[in-house]
């Protein structure tokens, strides 16, 4: 560590600045080295904010990879040393813990390590761990209709009706402003993931319910008078009510499902729900079955 002053150590150690390239080489070449390095980690955690990701995401990355930063050392692990560790994490358990999110938080860490500071990165062309293909849940239009029915209030159906006319995730629904609604065009101007700007479709049912609301309330800022976490409680105190599954992500599956379900091509719902993979457009309607599939079906040679 010689010329490199404890102040300036101090403050890389607390994620203030990023390691420079001397100390890196310093602290790899230090023999003393025992305890886990976050600066990189902060560093890294740093960056997603400056991109501009939601809480939520933040949150996934911090979890997800402290363990792994806590127990290996990360900046010498090797491919097998990543693959144990993933291969010690449930493949599908419900929540941010799931082998694959680790996955991806890992190779999302490791090519910023590499594009930042020319780092090795150990999981370069490493496949992704196979997992169980569960069939996720979603909502049919009989049960929406019923948390519709159930909700307190027309601003509640107009939530959940824009959620799932639309497709929004969470944090696109909070920030939604009057000015973002083309009603004409039936469109909602939003910002998702990476803060990319884009459009969102609502339908007849939202557009009433949204009227109705708007002519009740004036919006300053986004127009529910509820942030991020008060659409979330609303969703889980009508969930305990009617003992449907009731939040966000489950009206965006259900989104995707009745689309595919009313015959609408996987390409064309990648597009609408702002996906960025067909792959993942098939992940979140696998409930669609060969009987749904028998409804859309004609003989090939017209019989």
């Amino acid at each position: 560590m010689s010329g490199l002053s404890k102040s300036y150590i101090s403050q890389v150690r607390h994620g203030k600045y990023p390691p420079s390239q001397r100390l890196i080489e310093a602290v790899l070449q230090s023999p003393h080295h025992k305890e886990p390095d976050h600066s990189y980690f902060n560093a890294f955690l740093d960056s997603r904010r400056a991109m501009g990701v939601s809480p939520k995401t933040l949150m996934f990355y911090q979890y997800t990879l402290l363990t792994f930063v806590d127990t290996v050392d990360y900046l010498k692990a090797t491919r097998h040393q990543i693959e144990s560790h993933l291969q010690s994490i449930p493949p599908n358990k419900n929540g941010l813990g799931t082998r694959h999110a680790a996955y991806r938080a890992l190779k999302t860490f490791y090519r910023w390590l590499s594009a930042e500071y020319g780092l090795e990165n150990p999981m370069e062309r490493m496949a992704a761990p196979i997992l169980g293909k569960p069939i996720l849940p979603s909502l049919n239009r009989e049960q929406i209709q019923y948390l519709l029915d159930s909700a307190d209030c027309v601003r509640d159906r107009a939530i959940m009706a824009t959620l799932t006319e639309s497709g929004l995730r969470l944090s696109e629904l909070a920030n939604v402003k009057a000015s973002d609604f083309d009603w004409q065009a039936k469109t909602i101007r939003t910002l998702g993931k990476g803060r990319k700007e884009a459009y969102a479709p609502f339908g007849g049912l939202s557009e009433t319910y949204l009227r109705e609301w708007l002519s009740e309330y004036q919006p300053n800022g986004n127009i529910w008078g509820l942030n991020y976490w008060g659409i979330t409680q609303m969703l889980k105190r009508l969930e305990r009510q009617t003992g449907l599954k009731c939040n966000p992500h489950v009206f965006r599956r259900s989104f995707a499902v009745l689309l595919r379900k009313a015959g609408v091509d996987c390409l064309v719902i990648r597009d609408l729900g702002r996906w960025e993979s067909v792959q993942m457009v098939e992940r979140y309607t696998r409930s669609f079955n060969f009987s749904d599939a028998m409804k859309f079906y004609k003989g090939t040679l017209g019989g």
